[in-house]
Formats: C-alpha cells, sequence, structure tokens
C-alpha cells in the first residue's frame, strides 16, 4: 500500500501549533508537506524550546478531533494528511525541561529581591530621591507635549488579529492590541505578537496585562512602525532550500 496522501510539487500546510506546557503559547505556522516529521519537529524546537528527543506530537482537526499520534519521525508530515486550520499540539515528555512548572507564564513563582521601606528610604542616589530633588523643577516637556490622540489616525487601518511587519527589522506578527496605554507615554500603541522570540515581555507592560502571547514574543510600538497586509510566517528554512 502507498502513503496515505500523495505530494505533489512544494505543498504546504498552514497549522496552529499548541504546547502542553505552555498554555498561551498558539501560533500558526507554515510547514512543507515534504518535510520530514523531525524536521518539523526541528522547527517547533526553536519557536517553543521542547528539545527534539522530548518533543511528542499530535494532530488535530479544526473540529478539535484527534486525528493521528505524529510519532514516526522518518514519515513526511504529509503522510499524516493535514489540512489548514489543524491544530498540531506539542507535548513535552522532559519532566525537567525549561517548559515545565509554570513559570514561563507566571512570573508569581520566579523570586522577587524586595526591599523594606525603610531601607529604600535610607538609600541615597534612588529614583525617588531624584524625583524629590528634581522632579518638580524639570516636569518632562516631551510627555507634556505629546495628546492622548498622538497617532490616532495612523491607527486607522490596523486592527486586531491583522498580519504585520514591524519596522525596522522587518519583524512579522500579528497585531493584538490597539489603543491607549496607561502605562506607557501618551498617545496610541499597537500590541504585536511576533512569530519569532523577538520581543520583550508576555504582553504584560509595567504590571499591565494588554494582550497574552509567549514569553518574549510581545512588543509595544507605535503605529506608524506598524505596515498591515499579506505579512505570512517567514520560514526559517526557506533560505536553506534549493
Amino acid at each position: 500500500m502507498g502513503s496515505r496522501l500523495q505530494i505533489q510539487g512544494d505543498e504546504s500546510v498552514l497549522l496552529r501549533v499548541t504546547h502542553s506546557n505552555i498554555k498561551s503559547f498558539s501560533a500558526d505556522v507554515r510547514f512543507s508537506l515534504q518535510m520530514t516529521v523531525e524536521a518539523v519537529k526541528e522547527k517547533l524546537w526553536k519557536k517553543c524550546g521542547t528539545s527534539v528527543n522530548s518533543m511528542f506530537l499530535e494532530l488535530y482537526d479544526d473540529t478539535g478531533a484527534k486525528i493521528a499520534d505524529v510519532g514516526d519521525d522518518a514519515r513526511s508530515l504529509g503522510f499524516y494528511s493535514p489540512q489548514d486550520g489543524f491544530r498540531l499540539h506539542v507535548i513535552d515528555q522532559d519532566p525537567s525541561s525549561v517548559t515545565s512548572g509554570g513559570w514561563l507564564e507566571d512570573t508569581s513563582l520566579v523570586e522577587k529581591y524586595k526591599i523594606s521601606e525603610e531601607a529604600y528610604e535610607k538609600r541615597d542616589g534612588t529614583f525617588r530621591k531624584f524625583k524629590e530633588k528634581f522632579g518638580h523643577q524639570h516636569p518632562s516637556d516631551h510627555e507634556s507635549k505629546i495628546s492622548d490622540n498622538f497617532m490616532e489616525d495612523f491607527c486607522a487601518n490596523i486592527k486586531v488579529g491583522d498580519r504585520c511587519q514591524v519596522e525596522p527589522g522587518e519583524k512579522r506578527g500579528v497585531v493584538k492590541f490597539v489603543g491607549q496605554a496607561e502605562t506607557l507615554a501618551p498617545g496610541f500603541w499597537v500590541g504585536i505578537q511576533y512569530d519569532e522570540p523577538l520581543g520583550k515581555h508576555d504582553g504584560m507592560v509595567k504590571g499591565k496585562r494588554y494582550f497574552d502571547c509567549p514569553p518574549l514574543h510581545g512588543g509595544m510600538v507605535r503605529p506608524d512602525k506598524v505596515k498591515v497586509g499579506d505579512f505570512p510566517e517567514q520560514d526559517p528554512f526557506e533560505e536553506e532550500e534549493i
């Protein structure tokens, strides 16, 4: 008997990828149907941190029904007959994995340095002392000149869910937030979930959550840096193919 799928040319499929340990991780990733399962795992390792040897994959259809265990590293992905919109679920089987324990998502699990109010007050050179000395004398001229609707016009064609490219650097991702951000400077901001870990946070900025995304995939930028349109996820293996 032949394989369950006849692959012609350079066919590909767009799958939603989720992770057993990182509940907030969800990304649309395009795969060539000719890639081996092992190559798929290599690609996913760069995105979610689970090592190839510790990774087990499951394929679900767009209704949530399980289609198959994607367990044969030597077979092509196309053998399992995935379709656009199906979900590829990553199971991390390493109990000591960097993704285990929830600490990548729950910052409350990270022990933080604390100092008493009395001890902080006795210190010299702190931001509080600087603010007390110069804050009233030199208010921020820059922020005082920025209006609340600064760059609002640039947001007219930007909406949550849009694919986008951010300059500089041609970083691609998905728009997750559009609006004013109370913990940032006045004006309008755009929250981005980057396809790669090129951001600075997981959607939380200065204690305020604006959106959810995997760690180091989030960024808040001014809307003039964002271009929306047909910007599919870039394949890191593209340049290696002939």
